[in-house]
């Protein structure tokens, strides 16, 4: 209560110089000189009167503070008290660099440097990387060339002093969770605020600048990559993104799209900011004005590989003098996000497919959370609860099948009858036509033998969506599997094998629609594809084929038992009616 109704009045009595507005800044410094001169001449014989200290000993104590208190100042009245008289000076600096100004919460490990109020470090305590450390978002070079997280970028022309190198007073709330930075030379003047929650992925951040009294307009920048970067291809996956709430629509860049310089949008947001696979650190803007997004691309060093240089992503948002918003910083975890605002749930991209990936990723969480615990399991059930659902299109598929294979003597007639006509015989349309009535006629269709197929890949493009980008999956193990969201870690990888070894079998036992044999073994050498399609991908996606693969050879086993399905009969040998 006393910090918050006392920071107006140094607001405004820095920026007034402690004279009437309508004094000239010419006149305002000359007796900010003079009265620093006093202090520095007088403080000795103040201090050592015994009657209570009056005006002037009070401004004396500011200098003496400035100078030798440390930068992250504790919230005592008396600190307080003697910064606010030191205000009508106009000079806010701390006497020294300190860059392990932490803050601490359940979920963050967040060290601030006072140079610049900068983060200089944003750890994820509950996520690990790649080498089983703690997630940090920040990356350190990328920092030191082009300014850490929060530094300011100015609109116009460049503001002097650079306040991302001036060396700002720090002052902690009472809680711990929330810090005060400030910085004025008597002419440019800034602050910036951080407060935390203890559980909450979220930050309250807001950013202030005023030159001569007058509104600084700027935006808040993170720059040189963001997210987890020890995933591989870690920089491909990092975007800048916004929502644009009159488009109804998501808007990502990436790298690419300021390779010729920073690219701006301003409009009316829901979020924006920027993203990795599976984490987010995104503003949420006030509705009742414009929000500017600036997409930046520069060339550092990888964090992986020193020695060799790569554009990474920035983003830099805000645009007014004064810039107040709500950041997430976090992952992408659905419930997370739905718990923190509800708009964030669009942070999830589920791609074309997302009217089957987003119910399959709540039927894998529900089974997940209630029932098994394991996401491979889970993957495993929810697959043959799919087979099951479309069991009756596969009967129906099968029965079309069927009619197929009982034709098929009548199908080769009609080829020997046309067998001697080029290609470009008109007559050959004939042929065309005689079979295509030939089908119509037993109510077959000639491409039944796809429909299984063509049934999975919607499927297979959803389940691909789901365990690419949702970080309930990263790191999730099954059995031997570490983690369901990358290829398995090991020399020859078992999943892609029995995938291909059940495509054999199944495609062996699956009636063919054609007898001609030549078409036979190529439609067998069709599973070999799949060996480069299910080697490189993701664990989870491999097990729900294999899974589709085991059910549908239970099934088609029960089919050919039950409704009599054969082999078609072997083509008859066309009749020689070539020219002698």
């Amino acid at each position: 209560m006393a910090n918050s109704s006392k920071e107006p009045a140094p607001t405004k009595a820095k920026a007034k110089g402690g004279k009437p507005e309508e004094m000239s800044m010419e006149i305002r410094l000359v007796l900010t000189f003079l009265l620093m001169g006093v202090v520095l001449f007088l403080t000795p014989y103040f201090l050592k009167t015994t009657p209570p200290p009056t005006p002037p000993p009070k401004k004396t104590q500011t200098p003496a503070a400035v100078k030798e208190e440390p930068s992250r100042i504790p919230p005592k009245p008396a600190p307080a008290a003697s910064r606010q008289e030191a205000e009508p000076v106009g000079q806010v600096v701390a006497t020294r660099e300190d860059d392990r100004i932490t803050v601490e919460t359940d979920l963050y490990r967040v060290q601030f440097s006072n140079r610049g109020a900068v983060a200089r470090s944003w750890v994820l305590k509950r996520y690990l990387d790649n080498n089983r450390k703690p997630i940090e978002l920040v990356n350190a070079v990328g920092g030191t060339r082009l300014g850490f997280p929060f530094h300011l970028i100015f609109k116009g022309a460049p503001v002097q002093p650079d306040p991302n190198q001036g060396l700002f007073v720090a002052t902690r709330t009472a809680d711990g969770f929330g810090i005060d930075f400030e910085f004025s030379d008597g002419k440019l003047h800034v602050k910036k605020s951080f407060r935390f929650e203890k559980n909450r992925y979220l930050v309250q951040v807001a950013t202030e600048a005023r030159e001569q009294g007058r509104p600084a307009p700027h935006l808040a920048a993170w720059r040189g990559g963001f997210g987890d970067f020890s995933a591989v291809n870690a920089l491909s996956a990092q975007r800048t993104l916004y929502f644009d709430a009159n488009q109804n629509k998501l808007i990502v860049n990436d790298v690419s799209a300021a390779k010729n310089g920073p690219v701006s949008a301003t409009g009316s947001y829901l979020f924006a900011g920027l993203e990795d696979t599976y984490f987010t650190a995104v503003t949420l803007p006030a509705p009742d004005g414009p929000f500017e997004v600036q997409t930046w691309s520069e060339k550092l060093p990888l964090v992986a590989d020193p020695n060799k240089e790569e554009p990474h992503i920035g983003v830099a948002l805000g645009g007014d003098g004064v810039n107040r918003f709500s950041v997430f910083i976090g992952p992408k975890d659905i419930d997370i996000l739905r718990s923190v605002d509800r708009r964030l749930e669009q942070v999830v991209d589920f791609g074309w497919f997302w009217f089957l990936a987003k119910p399959l990723f709540g039927a894998l969480h529900y089974v997940n959370d209630r029932y098994i615990h394991n996401y491979g399991w889970s993957i495993i059930l929810v697959t043959i609860l799919i087979n099951i659902l479309l069991l009756p299109l596969k009967v129906v598929n099968l029965k079309s099948m069927k009619k197929m294979a009982q034709i098929q003597p009548q199908i080769q007639a009609i080829q020997a009858k046309y067998s001697n006509l080029s290609m470009r015989d008109p007559k050959k349309q004939q042929q065309q036509q005689e079979t295509m009535e030939l089908y119509k006629k037993h109510g077959v269709n000639p491409l039944g033998g796809c429909v299984p197929m063509l049934l999975q890949i919607p499927f297979f493009f959803a389940f691909y969506k789901v365990l690419t980008v949702t970080i309930e999956m990263r790191g999730a193990s099954w059995l031997w599997v570490m983690d369901l969201s990358q290829p398995e870690h090991l020399a020859i990888r078992a999943l892609p094998l029995a995938t291909v070894a059940t495509q054999f079998i199944l495609q062996k036992m699956t009636p063919s629609t054609t007898a001609d044999p030549q078409q036979q073994r190529i439609m067998m050498l069709m599973p070999l594809m799949f060996i480069f399609v299910f080697y490189s991908v993701a664990s989870g996606l491999v097990l729900y084929w294999l899974t589709g693969n085991v059910v549908g050879i239970v099934q088609q086993w029960f089919f050919n038992k039950t409704m009599g399905i054969g082999r078609p009969a072997p083509a008859a040998a066309p009749k020689k009616t070539g020219r002698k």
